[in-house]
């Protein structure tokens, strides 16, 4: 590293001077600067009545409320339902309305839906089509999987079909149906305080979740042993439901797209299903006729559960197996009953086998919860040993960081769907694979897989499913904040596991991609929502809990956010706003830079000079200076005239020698000496005892020169490495850049017997530094590898089946194959 000389006279204005003349862009130009630490509230929405400037629920807050009745009928053959409700509507707002909206989120299957007629041909969902690049002689590609969706559009009427839409009294009320929205039209207006009921007669053909790709549907397995095959209905987005009607938006009647998810209106359910008889129902809710749908086994088993420590089977996999094989033209009605949810949905099929087991939660409003799972055959061991489990692990994690979980039931079913969160019941896709032995097995990844989207799925039902955000206007509100919390969960479950996605290690490729928008853009409108909105806000929140904040203010500031919007609906306002005011802590640069920029973090270590204090005292400062000059390398020229044996004319011709050639320019002569003891003598008491313990002590001073090639500002973490190989963390707050967010300076001071040899920022890969190469100084030989290897390569890693694989017999090197 440089080195130079520190004058204490001058003090560090002589340092930032000799710095500053050496660096490449420190000094500030006109027209540079950016205020990275400008108050967020210029941005955000001004506090009133309802939400308070704290970020907490006003003194007037509202939110309306819907209850529904409803009465279904599965129709396993036709693969529909039918179905009415009855839906009492209460305006808590303070204005009038004079019509209702209504969601009506299976039209988004309608060929003439929005997303089907506005999907651009690069492909909108898991399986679009791959177009090629404009003015390319290549050929677009279709995959069979799209053909096939492509085919069952074009031959099924796919979305809601109403019958009947009328007033408490029966009387037909007007309605218009707009995409995938329903408005209804009040023959009197609705008041502030008043309710309405109504009821709507519906049915639908279900989709083929596989075939369409949508967030519910059935599942087919022909190759079951009954006639026909079996299926597993996932029933969401089942019902015409209310849209929100809020304070900061009033209707919130923006068309579904499939992307962006659903705002809803907390309120209590009555739900009947009609199945057959031999099907096994999962739902939102508590089940209130056991009697009725339950064998005496079955409900003792229940009962045996409610107190159990480990999962217990209400159906076992042989009881399973035996069902799917056979069938049933009866029918059987499940009635189930959910208070203050602003969703519902519900699981049917022959192929579940069940387990439960009780989660408790003294001094809660629910002490004991039922965490259960349901699964076929095909889930195997896998859902066996890590469904229930997960369940439970998920509630203890996430009600530490909360309120206790909120509800008296927790699900996990799997179906088609690969990871879907409603009310107390969560749809989820990992499964084992079946060998040709007839074994089942999973890869690490498939068990990963599993672990990860229990645990993420639940606890989306305390965000957004009770802490109730906006998924499709701010997707990152509940999918960050829940990517967050079930990244911690993950790696409390197992820190070995090799987790991806949620933390700031994860994120790097996305933070310095192109294709990126910020975070606060509306779902329908990003690119890459997974990066997006849920491990770019996930790494985050990781960064304000480890780094930036420190847990014990993180977690009561985020802790005091869940509780204060609990059976509310909080805007992202509302979260900036409560994480500042509960911790003390200005985190408007923060927020503006991760949320609303598309900046990434490059913090550069570009030069660190060492510097020494000048004692003025000549007879020492001359010596350190002759010290330092002969310590530099010889000129290569004086070198190779050495190395040729030329000969020195001054040493070969002795009488042109004079003083100079005895006495150099560091020689100290009485009248430096003089100076030195006449500056003493002019100086304070206090000011010659400064001067003396700072030449004793002889300090080496260090001056880091840091660079912002990233746009984010962030704090500086430093590993300093020592001559002794010890080393020390030294943390430089984010506000060293509040007045050049380009360039700034850091002084480091330390021991001259045992001298700093390295300085690494980031050293522990925490704050998503793009490039950490240039975190190194001196700067390190870029390690890499090199991988010699055929065209096509085996599975690697977490996807090895590695439990069938380890069953595969030794070849003989004798064996032809070899």
């Amino acid at each position: 590293m440089p080195f130079t000389r520190l004058s204490w006279v001058a003090g560090l204005a002589a340092v930032a001077l000799s710095v500053s003349a050496t660096g490449q862009g420190i000094q500030q130009t006109k027209g540079n600067f950016i205020d990275k630490f400008r108050q967020l509230d210029e941005v955000l929405p001004d506090a009133n009545v309802y939400r308070t400037a704290g970020g907490e629920p006003g003194h007037q807050y509202w939110q309306q409320q819907a209850d529904y009745q409803i009465k279904v009928a599965l129709d396993e053959d036709a693969r529909t339902i039918t179905a009415s409700e009855t839906i009492t509507y209460t305006n808590n707002s303070p204005d009038t309305l004079r019509f209702l909206w209504l969601q009506l989120d299976q039209n988004i299957f309608r060929r003439d839906s929005l997303k089907e007629t506005a999907t651009d041909f690069g492909g909108v969902g898991r399986r679009g089509p791959a177009a090629s690049s404009p003015g390319s002689d290549k050929p677009a590609k279709f995959s069979f999987e799209e053909l096939r969706r492509q085919q069952a559009m074009a031959d099924n009427d796919y979305g809601f079909n109403i019958t009947r839409v009328a007033d408490a009294r029966g009387g037909a009320l007007p309605y218009t149906i707009v995409g995938t929205l329903m408005r209804i039209d009040l023959p009197t207006p609705l008041k502030s305080g008043e309710n309405v009921t109504f009821s709507i007669d519906w049915n639908y053909l279900i989709v083929e979740e596989n075939v369409v790709v949508a967030r519910s549907g059935y599942e087919h397995f022909p190759d079951d042993v009954r006639e026909g095959g079996n299926d597993i209905f996932l029933l969401a987005q089942w019902f015409p439901r209310m849209i929100v009607y809020s304070d900061y938006e009033g209707w919130h009647n923006k068309e579904f797209l499939g992307r962006g998810e659903f705002t809803l209106e907390f309120g209590d359910y009555e739900v009947e299903m009609t199945v057959p008889a031999d099907h096994i129902v999962s739902s939102t809710g508590v089940l209130q006729n056991p009697r009725d749908v339950l064998t005496a086994t079955q409900r003792e088993r229940l009962d045996k559960a409610r107190t159990a420590d480990k999962p217990i089977f209400i159906v076992t996999p042989e009881e399973a197996l035996v069902n799917e094989a056979e069938g049933t033209d009866e029918t059987k009605t499940w009635r189930f009953k959910a208070e203050n949810v602003r969703d519902f949905a519900w699981a049917s099929s022959r192929k579940f086998m069940w387990d439960a087991q009780a989660h408790r939660q003294p001094g809660a409003e629910h002490e004991t919860v039922m965490a259960m799972s349901f699964w076929p055959k095909e889930g195997g061991d896998l859902w066996k040993k890590y469904s229930t489990a997960a369940v439970v692990h998920t509630m203890d994690v996430y009600s530490r960081f909360s309120f206790d979980y909120p509800y008296p039931v927790a699900q996990s079913v799997n179906g088609p769907v690969g990871g879907m969160e409603y009310p107390m019941i969560t749809f989820n896709g990992p499964r084992t694979t079946l060998q040709d032995d007839g074994s089942r097995t999973y890869t690490l990844a498939e068990k990963i897989f599993l672990l990860g989207v229990v645990i993420h799925e639940v606890g989306h039902i305390y965000f957004p499913m009770t802490v109730n955000s906006d998924e499709r206007q701010w997707t990152w509100m509940d999918e960050g904040l829940n990517s967050f919390l079930d990244s911690v969960a993950g790696y409390e479950w197992d820190p070995e596991i090799p987790w991806r996605g949620a933390i700031a290690r994860d994120i790097i490729s996305y933070m310095k991609s192109s294709n990126q928008v910020p975070i606060m853009t509306h779902s329908d409108s990003v690119p890459n929502l997974g990066p997006n909105a849920y491990a770019k806000p996930s790494a985050a929140l990781h960064i304000l809990r480890d780094t930036v904040m420190g847990r014990d203010l993180f977690d009561f500031a985020f802790k005091e956010y869940a509780r204060r919007w609990k059976f509310k609906r909080p805007t992202p306002a509302d979260f900036f706003r409560t994480m500042e005011e509960a911790s003390g802590v200005d985190l408007d640069w923060f927020w503006r830079g991760w949320f609303y920029t598309t900046d990434h973090v490059d913090i550069s270590l570009d030069k660190i000079y060492e510097m020494r204090l000048d004692t003025q005292n000549p007879d020492i400062d001359y010596l350190r200076r002759r010290a330092e000059n002969a310590d530099k390398p010889a000129k290569i020229g004086v070198e190779l005239n050495r190395e040729q044996g030329l000969p020195i004319w001054v040493e070969e011709n002795p009488d042109v020698r004079d003083f100079y050639d005895d006495n150099d320019i560091y020689t100290v002569t009485n009248k430096e000496r003089n100076s030195y003891q006449k500056m003493l003598a002019g100086l304070k008491d206090w000011e010659r005892q400064v001067l003396e313990r700072a030449v004793e002590e002889d300090k080496a001073y260090y001056v880091l020169e840091f660079s912002n090639k990233g746009g984010l500002v962030m704090p500086i973490i430093l590993e300093l490495t020592y001559a002794d190989g010890t080393t020390a963390r030294e943390y430089v707050p984010a506000e060293i850049w509040r007045r050049n967010p380009h360039t700034v300076r850091k002084l480091i001071i330390g021991d001259r017997s045992n001298p700093i040899t390295q300085v690494v920022v980031d050293p522990n890969w925490e704050t998503a530094d793009v490039d950490i190469e240039n975190n190194y100084y001196p700067r390190r030989i870029i390690p890499s590898r090199v991988e010699a290897f055929k065209s096509k390569r085996p599975a690697t890693g977490a996807r090895r089946d590695i439990m069938h694989d380890i069953k595969t017999e030794l070849d003989s090197p004798d064996d032809d194959d070899n």
